[in-house]
């Protein structure tokens, strides 16, 4: 679903932030945008609910910033604005979710976006950050730059090692794990130890709930 408002020709609308909303909760963007629209300086130019209809909109209406829900599928929102930005490298991206794990952040930020709110966010300091953002501002909170900060300090996960946590995710033994990525189980114990290291954790448990905690797996 895309919604682009009839635009008027009053001159009141001309130099309004031209704000575009992504969400796939449609009571989520219908609330944002009213709030946005009662705000007298911002003007709502489209609404999107998945990815798709959101890069055609995003190409049609031009926005001055996009506001973005993280996990959507099939493209979610970091994917999202790593498209919009390879179109317009300039593109401004607000990533807005109930989500606050230190992975997504890093994601997000490397991606491209501006700044990282969560919904549960009062609605004048989410019309501050609207603006700052319009400017050019790079606004993080000061929550989200200590997550990031830890995220950056901590050991990362090899492309290998998030691998194989996804499957210990499943449940899947270290056999069953070498048998799915074509290695040995001695390798795969090697991997299951770097993992517990990295993590922090004592055991396989542990590191799958720490893995959910930092947003490196999501609950099946």
């Amino acid at each position: 679903m895309a919604l682009a408002p009839d635009h008027s020709n009053s001159d009141s609308m001309q130099n309004r932030i031209r704000v575009m909303l992504v969400d796939d909760h449609q009571i989520m963007l219908e609330g944002l945008a009213a709030l946005l629209q009662a705000s007298g300086d911002i003007e709502v130019v489209g609404q999107a609910c998945d990815g798709a209809t959101a890069l055609n909109l995003f190409d049609d209406v031009h926005p001055d910033v996009s506001i973005v829900d993280l996990r959507m599928r099939p493209m979610n929102g970091v994917e999202l604005t790593e498209e919009m930005r390879r179109r317009v490298p300039d593109a401004r991206v607000i990533l807005l979710t109930t989500y606050d794990t230190d992975e997504e952040i890093f994601q997000g930020f490397r991606a491209g976006i501006a700044t990282y709110l969560l919904k549960d966010i009062d609605s004048n300091r989410l019309l501050d950050a609207i603006r700052g953002v319009h400017v050019g501002k790079r606004m993080i909170q000061p929550e989200i730059a200590v997550k990031l900060a830890e995220h950056v300090a901590s050991d990362a996960l090899t492309p290998r090692q998030e691998e194989v946590l996804h499957l210990l995710a499943e449940g899947k033994s270290n056999l069953e794990i070498a048998e799915s990525i074509f290695i040995s189980e001695g390798t795969v114990k090697a991997h299951v130890r770097a993992i517990l290291r990295k993590l922090g954790a004592r055991d396989r448990t542990q590191a799958i709930m720490v893995a959910m905690k930092r947003g490196l797996v999501h609950s099946l």
